[in-house]
């Protein structure tokens, strides 16, 4: 038994387990264990579609919600619950949205869950990327109260940010067509997989998802290989020699750099070049992006082409004008403002507060 929590214990992962395999201690794999647990999501009322998480090699979703969960209950358990709740108490508690904004992680909601207590039961009325409303009751959870409560806090921290980032995500990929949104590396060490996930069902598209996936040639790369020239050669004969046929993408600064790359692209491997920081802001607020655009028309599409650098919702409707293929943004994920949601036990009650504090 988990100390304290009345319910079955957290499975030991064995040393090396990873997505898609099992392991020697009867572990199920994460993939299968992922896919029972996301079975369970309702459908939306608006007809979204699931969105699943983005692949990963070796990152271990179940690890994280076990982390999250142990990280809370110490080495004793929820002292608040096992204080005050019987331990056979059944409870039901409502989801409450008190904002206005886009929901993501209600698969995720449902593993932390079933990883505390498989006895729990979700019923949702929205699904992952759905719109919600401020004082819109979305869901609801039953069974063991001290599972409940104990589980409520870790749901909400992945649940807030989550839907936070895919609420940002849904305002800049709408104001940023026909370009598409991506977000970076820039993500909260741990949480990378959790993180481009809510830009996904936010509407967004995934940059790479580390190191190994893409090769990025960026500025100290350039400036350590002796040139752009030279770099984008030396990744053509890595790739060639390793027998890897992954995208290769080049920053570059200047029409000149941009030029330079163009001019070598039937000798070297590039797939996107990057067109960065070329969006200048003028005096009065506005932005400049004469330079963005000449270097798109330079560039032809050839290959394609990503604006970084300047990039905020008043500026990415005037940047994807430029004929840009993706714009990325870091501040979807490393500047994240959580969405306000609430899980209660007495909905009318916590209806009645947000209502006086206008947060319902």
């Amino acid at each position: 038994m988990l100390r304290g929590y009345g319910v079955p214990a957290l499975p030991r992962i064995a040393k090396g387990f990873s997505p898609g395999r099992s392991n020697s201690s009867g572990v199920s794999s994460s993939v299968g264990w992922r896919r029972q647990a996301m079975a369970g999501v309702s459908k939306s009322v608006n007809g979204a579609g699931a969105v699943p998480p983005p692949v990963h090699p070796t990152y271990n979703l179940r690890e994280v919600i076990q982390l999250a969960l142990s990280e809370d209950a110490g080495d004793r358990g929820d002292v608040s619950c096992l204080a005050t709740i019987p331990a056979e108490m059944t409870a039901e508690a409502r989801f409450l949205a008190k904002e206005n904004g886009v929901i993501a992680g209600i698969a995720l909601a449902d593993m932390v869950f079933q990883e505390l207590d498989p006895s729990l039961k979700t019923d949702w009325a929205v699904e992952d990327g759905s719109t919600v409303e401020k004082g819109q009751v979305f869901g609801k959870v039953c069974g063991n109260a001290r599972s409940i409560l104990t589980a409520e806090r870790v749901v909400l921290n992945f649940m807030q940010r989550m839907s936070g980032i895919a609420t940002a995500t849904k305002k800049m990929a709408d104001a940023a067509k026909p370009a598409r949104i991506l977000e970076t590396r820039k993500t909260a060490p741990g949480l990378r997989l959790i993180d481009k996930w809510a830009v996904l069902i936010g509407g967004g598209e995934n940059h790479r998802m580390g190191l190994y996936d893409m090769v990025m040639v960026k500025d100290n790369h350039i400036a350590v290989a002796g040139g752009i020239e030279n770099a984008i050669f030396a990744v053509t004969k890595y790739l060639e020699e390793k027998g890897l046929d992954i995208g290769v993408e080049v920053e570059t600064r200047t029409l000149d750099e941009v030029r330079r790359v163009l001019a070598i692209l039937d000798k070297g491997k590039v797939t996107r070049i990057m067109l960065d920081n070329m969006v200048s802001t003028q005096a009065n607020g506005d932005i400049d992006v004469g330079l963005l655009r000449e270097a798109v028309e330079i560039v032809g599409g050839r290959v394609q082409t990503e604006a970084s650098g300047n990039v905020t919702l008043s500026t990415v409707g005037k940047i994807g004008s430029t004929g840009v293929t993706y714009i990325s943004s870091g501040a979807l994920t490393h500047s994240v403002s959580a969405l306000d949601i609430s899980c209660k036990v007495d909905i009318d009650l916590a209806l009645a507060v947000g209502k006086r504090t206008n947060r319902a």
